[in-house]
């Protein structure tokens, strides 16, 4: 990473920089790469964790752009840039996508604006901004998005970093209320109940290294945050390294991700990996905000639009 145009200080990790190099990244530094190993010393799933949320993500505003014709993407806690950037997926699908990204770290923000490019039918923006502070976000997001169509608000491992003493519920419900009917909110967030030992180990780590602390939450806390949308497909779930195509059949990708950890990191972590069911990477969840404001009746038949979104292994 180049100190001189980001501002980027090489002897403070940072949560995006210890991400990107979890992810395959070369943007960070030796701070980074030591948080990073440390807690891929003892569990090593995190890596792949890692992968496995960027796959979910791309599918994830892929289906969004393709299938239900959004193509305005609020990507907040964005982070360093990698491969399937959002508005790279987007404007693959849809050359006229809007994205903007938001990140409260500065250095990822100019290196995001250094390094990637809209489409000429389409339109990119970069936000220095917090979550913290919805207003400032969507003031900024205006001078690209359309906020009287509607947008994808995209909140990928990045709501558990807003403790409970900063409100993450109305934080989200302040986003939301500035969106236009037809919105969805898309949300990845660490699990407390699902792998409950492995991730106490993960928080206690990461919280020990770094000034920014994570807050895991369980899956009723994670649906709290769609109070007031209509979750859509299968609604909140444990994301896991599942097939995205209509229809079919569930492959789990538990065989080769343990391969993986078993050649990093030795037996006893990858046997922590071999379940029927594969790997979790969070809870998942897309909810949709509705003409009313409020969700619907359930049952609603959606018509196939909002199968669950299901990630293919590899």
């Amino acid at each position: 990473m180049p100190q001189e145009k980001t501002g980027a200080d090489p002897l403070s990790p940072s949560p995006a920089r210890v991400w990107n190099y979890w992810v395959g990244g070369r943007e960070n530094f030796a701070a980074d790469r030591a948080v990073a190993e440390r807690i891929l010393d003892v569990l090593p799933e995190v890596a792949v964790v890692a992968r496995m949320t960027r796959g979910y993500l791309a599918r994830t505003v892929e289906f969004l752009a393709g299938e239900h014709g959004i193509t305005q993407f609020l990507d907040i806690g964005s982070g360093l840039p990698t491969a399937q950037n959002t508005h790279e997926v987007a404007q693959s699908v849809a050359p006229s996508s809007r994205v903007v990204y938001v990140d409260n770290d500065r250095a990822a923000i100019r290196y995001a604006e250094a390094l990637l490019g809209s489409t000429p039918g389409g339109s990119l923006d970069y936000l220095e901004a917090d979550l913290r502070d919805p207003e400032s976000i969507l003031k900024g997001a205006a001078r690209t998005l359309d906020f009287s169509l509607p947008v994808a608000v995209l909140l990928v491992q990045v709501l558990q970093f807003i403790q409970d003493a900063e409100d993450p519920y109305g934080l989200v419900a302040r986003l939301m209320a500035g969106v236009a009917p037809g919105s969805v909110l898309v949300i990845v967030h660490a699990p407390s109940d699902v792998g409950a030992e492995v991730g106490a180990e993960i928080k206690a780590r990461y919280n020990r290294a770094m000034e920014q602390q994570v807050r895991f939450r369980d899956r009723d806390e994670v649906a709290r945050f769609f109070d007031g949308l209509e979750l859509l497909g299968d609604g909140v779930t444990s994301g896991r390294g599942w097939s995205l195509a209509r229809g079919g059949a569930r492959h789990s990708a538990t065989s080769g991700l343990a391969a993986q950890i078993r050649l990093g990191a030795g037996a006893a972590a990858a046997a922590r990996l071999a379940d029927t069911d594969g790997m979790s990477f969070g809870y998942t969840g897309i909810g949709r905000k509705n003409l009313a404001g409020r969700p619907r009746a359930g049952g609603e038949d959606l018509g196939g639009c909002f199968e669950p979104v299901r990630l293919r292994p590899g």
